[in-house]
């Protein structure tokens, strides 16, 4: 069975740094392609980012250049180090596996991140 568990999500100041942790199992994770989402208040959950199984990544627009997507295949870990955060950043943010730009595993509980002064 596929289970991702969410880590890493807390209250930070904007301009903060976060680094998220999903760590996988029930799946070959190095041959995965793996993706970041985020659900705000009030919105559909959201592709933020992707890795495939090579390390090629993706990015939406609004974070480009502040936000990294990384892979450990040793730890089947996926990361998300999120930089000069600001407060529309705020969401759960969530790790799926990606395959046909869809999200095909199942949904951990997800990780809460909140940018607020």
């Amino acid at each position: 069975q596929v289970h991702m568990v969410e880590s890493g999500g807390e209250l930070v100041q904007p301009g903060g740094s976060l680094r998220l942790s999903c760590a996988a199992s029930g799946i070959i994770f190095s041959a995965s392609a793996m993706a970041w989402y985020r659900q705000a208040p009030g919105k559909e959950r959201e592709l933020v980012a992707s890795v495939t199984i090579r390390a090629n990544t993706y990015y939406i627009d609004s974070v480009k250049g502040r936000f990294t997507i990384s892979r450990d295949n040793a730890k089947n870990t996926v990361y998300l180090q999120m930089n000069a955060l600001k407060p529309e950043d705020t969401a759960v943010y969530y790790c799926n596996v990606y395959r046909g730009g869809l999200a095909v595993g199942s949904w951990g509980q997800g990780t809460q991140v909140t940018v607020s002064s």
